[in-house]
Parts: C-alpha cells; structure tokens; sequence
C-alpha cells in the first residue's frame, strides 16, 4: 500500500451567495484579485469565481443569485469546516485591527499564538476567517513548516505547554547550524568579551 503523496492545497471551495458578495469580500475586502470565472460544470445555474490569495494557488466560491447572505448559517458539527486561515505581513497585520474596525467588522482583536498573531472575524456568509503573521522568518532553503517541527521537538523536550519565541529562536539557530558549514570546529555560543 502506497500514500497517495500531496504537494500543498491546490484551492479551497466555498458555497457563496451571489456573487457580488463574494467579489466585494473576497477582493474587496481581503484584497485577492478576482482571476477567473466560469460556470461551474457540475451546476450550470452556479458560477464559479476564482480568487488569487497571494500565493498563485486559490480560492473559489460557487455563487448563485437566488442565494443571499445569511452570516447565521455556519455550521460548527463534527466534519465542518471550523476557519480558513490567511498568511499576512507583519506589516499589514499591524493595520487589521484599524482597517477591520473602519468597515464596521467584529473581529477577535491581536491573538497571540506564541509562533503567530491572528485576528479573527466572519465573511458575510458566517464563514470565520483568521489572519496570522507569523513571528519569523524561516532560514534560507527552510520553510515555515520546518521551523515549527523543530520548535515543536524543543518544546517537548524542555516539557513547555506550547512554542514561544524562545522556542522559535532556538529552532532558527539549530536549523541555520546544521545547513551551513564553517571553518570554526566549536560553533558554541561564546561571549566576546572573555
């Protein structure tokens, strides 16, 4: 038996309202250029809106004009979808609280995370969206996903309930260490002074 082997989410579908809705949320508010449109091929009375996040994968949204909005519709049973979660910058995080709060959004307010800050609030159809930043940077040929598994196994071993920075920086520093060699054969913190 064999693992069928993924290689990242290829895009996420939504059920939307109409689509104005969806083009007003999803571009309008969160910035995602509206790429692409088409019926959509299973249902010839739906179309099918295509919405670049950020990082050339995608999000899609079936809209129908007959639906409207209904932000009390979201379920929250065993097998649904709990949030869909959103890569921003440090320094576009910094201005969500403001730029939410200037439309009238609800929203959670900075989170912190140890790892990442989130801010929380639901799409017009009750959808909850977050959007974190991370607090690092991961090493040259590393990926953020890397840094945590490492974070992660530091963390356990010293018995801390979850990552914090100091976690994280020791992360980068062992990740950086073993990825690049050096003539020095004690790479050990040192003080200069001494």
């Amino acid at each position: 038996m064999r693992k069928i082997q993924s290689q990242g989410v290829h895009h996420i579908t939504l059920v939307g309202a109409d689509r104005q809705t969806s083009i007003d949320f999803w571009e309008g508010v969160l910035g995602m250029p509206f790429v692409f449109e088409q019926p959509n091929l299973d249902r010839p009375e739906e179309s099918h809106l295509y919405f670049d996040p950020g990082d050339g994968r995608l999000i899609t949204v079936f809209t129908n004009e007959q639906r409207v909005p209904d932000s009390t519709h979201t379920s929250t049973a065993a097998g649904s979808v709990h949030h869909i979660a959103f890569n921003v910058s440090n320094a576009t995080f910094r201005q969500t609280v403001e730029r939410l709060d200037e439309r009238g959004i609800t929203h959670s307010g900075v989170k912190d995370r140890g790892f990442m800050d989130s801010i929380y609030f639901r799409d017009p159809l009750g959808l909850l969206i977050e959007l974190a930043s991370y607090r690092f940077e991961p090493p040259v040929n590393f990926t953020h996903a890397d840094v945590l598994l490492k974070a992660h196994r530091i963390r356990v071993e010293r018995g801390d309930y979850n990552i914090a920075p100091i976690h994280l920086a020791d992360a980068l520093e062992e990740l950086t260490r073993s990825s690049r060699e050096s003539l020095s054969d004690d790479q050990a913190p040192t003080d200069p002074d001494t």
